[in-house]
């Protein structure tokens, strides 16, 4: 099998596993449902939009994933330091 790349300046950030979020967008290439369709319609500017998209919505997720970590570590030590007392 040949690489995107071969065939396309900008490859796909497709990674073949489509699932997507509360928001509409896919869970492990971070694009919207349009955006995943109309890739191949896309000038390179407009690619290169989407993936700076993709790019902050990724690190939002990952943020938003650091920020739940926390809370559920607070909440955990809470509950052991009231099993202390």
């Amino acid at each position: 099998m040949l690489d995107q790349i071969e065939f396309f300046d900008i490859q796909s950030p497709c990674k073949r596993v489509c699932e997507t979020d509360k928001q509409g967008y896919c869970k492990t290439c971070y694009r919207s449902r349009n955006e995943r369709f109309n890739w191949l319609q896309y000038t390179d500017s407009q690619k290169q939009e989407v993936l700076r998209l993709c790019r902050q919505r990724a690190l939002r997720r990952y943020y938003f994933l650091l920020q739940q970590q926390k809370i559920n570590s607070a909440k955990q030590a809470d509950s052991q330091i009231e099993l202390t007392f």
